[in-house]
């Protein structure tokens, strides 16, 4: 791109973009029909989010639609239960604290792919891309018992597009930074085959990743490809789901831009047979791997995981089912480290090798118990996992909604969770590993309250108890099973809609305690507020999002050492599209139009990371 590209030059396109006369459009206005929102993640069963015993919400395939540039990271922290924690902008580490729970408690999945690292646990969020999905669900609270290790503070799953319609695409997309993102994409969908596929690139120059005076911006380069290809008929579907995503990240490393380079790669094979009209039986074989390598040293991490997937669900009265299912999951995982001498707050600490290439295998048994009639809605579930490193495992689950007025709704659901240690946990020596952990475990319980009132006004309160007990954390050096906590809090929503005109808010509280320290844990503000509003009506849209966290407390908190803090902060995103024709779609986007440089986690040295900034665009969709 130009280097002498300027966000002035920018605002003028978007002014240029937004500005063209409607006239002959405005005659061929369509009104929009809000359909029930469907959800998959907290039944492995497509319901209505209204009749789920648990609280999910989701990120509609509107707001993943709005930018093709917004990384999943920017997405995620739309959710009030969510703290994204990212170390800088684009490319750079991003941790999920979901209710308070641990970056590791919470599973990533991709139609029930896994794409948790087994290294470290978490997620490599900034390097999935988001080009093919049409919409992210997150359930709140323990998932264990359909989805085994790591669902201690919920599940987010991104749910790929599936064609409905033949026909192609492209859009190109603009930005601040030198930022710019192509996509291209065709679909084939005839008598219930279909055919998809997708191509994307992603170029920027990035933001500074720390307040730090000589502070560098880090760029972040991306590619890749998806195709997928299915059957889907009355009595059996299958379908082959294929993607790859490839790229260059610069990252700060004590005070120093390095790079690294990444790529990850999903295989999904599904099927479905209807062998009775009650009884269906489903199956998956999947394979994801994270890939990453350092370019100025040698260290690299390599991390696969393969699944097979077998269940039955059985309808044995219009009322109830039963799923009934087993699981296999190996993992593997290769990692070499060069030890080097480092500084941070002060102090010098030296380096040490850190080498290991082991994989551990898991099978899991699972049944869950379904009932639905007359807005009664119960679920009940239990999971026995035999870990060939730690044994044999058994959680459960209850939950139960209930229409107690026509517009009034309770439910409650109690469970457990459980999350295995990490490859890093028992092997990384020289970072503390001990391979005589025990798995973290937890125990919560949740109730909650959803009433409709008049003028479409939709209310949501609810209230939660989770305590995670062996909680892995560091003594002496060494990692080991010492810490209890707690995380204790609630949300509160308001929803309105009125035809093109729509207006939703969720507050969440949440305190996370170290029950043995009575103290707060890092990172995780108390106060969360999330704000969408906006106008669409199919051609014309704009929307203005808003997301505040209060302060929050960040490393050390001892006598000699007082804690750091993470100041609160607001961020306001503006996005907005004209749809002149059915084939074209012109869109503008405002990333924290305030430029609000935010601290979000402590680096060391009186040191902060901060967040990308802002981030300006516009672009264009041609459909065919």
């Amino acid at each position: 791109m130009n280097s002498k590209f300027q966000p002035t030059a920018l605002v003028g396109a978007i002014t240029i973009a937004m500005g063209f006369s409607a006239t002959t459009q405005a005659e061929e206005q369509t009104n929009v029909t809000k359909l029930d929102t469907i959800v998959v993640t907290a039944s492995r069963s497509e319901e209505n989010i209204k009749d789920v015993p648990a609280r999910i919400s989701i990120i509609e395939p509107k707001i993943v639609d709005q930018s093709p540039i917004a990384s999943l990271p920017q997405l995620l922290q739309t959710d009030a239960s969510i703290n994204m924690v990212q170390s800088g902008g684009y490319g750079q580490t991003a941790s999920i604290f979901m209710r308070g729970t641990n970056s590791n408690h919470t599973l990533l999945l991709r139609d029930g792919v896994r794409l948790n690292s087994n290294t470290s646990g978490a997620a490599s969020l900034p390097f999935i891309d988001t080009t093919d999905i049409q919409q992210i669900e997150v359930l709140k609270g323990p998932a264990s018992v359909l989805y085994g290790t790591d669902a201690i503070g919920g599940v987010v799953q991104l749910i790929s597009k599936t064609p409905e319609k033949t026909g192609a695409f492209i859009t190109g997309e603009i930005g601040e930074n030198k930022t710019y993102k192509s996509v291209i994409g065709a679909d084939l969908a005839e008598n219930g085959f279909y055919a998809q596929i997708r191509g994307q690139r992603l170029e920027t120059d990035g933001t500074p990743v720390t307040d730090a005076p000589n502070n560098q911006k880090a760029s972040f380069d991306q590619e890749g490809y998806s195709a997928k290809v299915g059957v889907d008929q009355k009595d059996y579907a299958a379908s082959v789901d294929y993607s790859e995503n490839q790229g260059y990240s610069d990252y700060d490393y004590y005070g120093n831009l390095v790079s690294q380079d990444f790529k990850n790669e999903v295989i999904n094979l599904k099927g479905r047979l209807n062998v009775l009209d009650n009884l269906a039986i489903h199956a998956r074989l999947s394979q994801y791997k994270d890939q990453i390598e350092q370019n100025q040293k040698p260290d690299y991490v390599h991390s696969t995981t393969q699944e097979a997937e077998l269940y039955g669900k059985w309808q044995f009265t219009p009322e109830q089912n039963i799923l009934v299912g087993t699981s296999y999951k190996d993992i593997k995982a290769n990692i070499f480290s060069k030890g080097e001498d480092f500084e941070w707050d002060g102090n010098v600490y030296p380096g040490t090798d850190i080498f290991y290439d082991e994989k551990v295998n898991s099978t899991g048994y699972f049944i869950q118990h379904q009932y639905q009639e007359d807005g009664l809605n119960t679920q009940v579930g239990v999971r026995v996992e035999d870990n060939e490193k730690f044994g044999t495992h058994t959680v459960g689950q209850g939950a139960i909604r209930y229409l107690i007025l026509p517009l009034t709704s309770v439910y409650a659901n109690v469970g457990s969770a459980f999350r295995a240690p990490t490859t890093n946990d028992l092997y990384a020596t020289a970072w503390g590993a001990n391979p005589d952990l025990k798995p973290e475990e937890s125990f919560s319980y949740e109730i909650g309250i959803d009433q409709k009132l008049n003028y479409n006004i939709n209310l949501g309160l609810s209230v939660y108890r989770n305590q995670v007990d062996n909680l892995i954390s560091s003594k002496a050096g060494k990692l080991e099973n010492v810490k209890k906590a707690t995380f204790t809090g609630g949300e509160a929503s308001f929803k309105w809609q009125q035809d093109e005109l729509f207006l939703s808010t969720t507050y969440g509280y949440v305190q996370a305690k170290d029950d043995e320290t009575k103290k707060d844990l890092t990172r995780r503000p108390k106060q969360s507020l999330t704000l969408t509003a906006g106008y669409d009506d199919g051609i014309y849209g704009i929307s203005t999002s808003v997301v505040a966290k209060s302060n929050s407390k960040d490393f050390a908190d001892t006598a000699s050492a007082p804690a750091t803090i993470n100041p609160g902060y607001v961020s306001t995103n503006v996005n907005a599209y004209w749809q002149p024709t059915p084939m074209i779609k012109l869109f503008t986007n405002i990333e924290n139009i305030g430029d609000v440089n935010y601290k979000t986690a402590y680096n060391g040295s009186g040191i902060y990371y901060i967040n990308g900034g802002r981030q300006a665009s516009v672009g264009v969709t041609v459909r065919y």
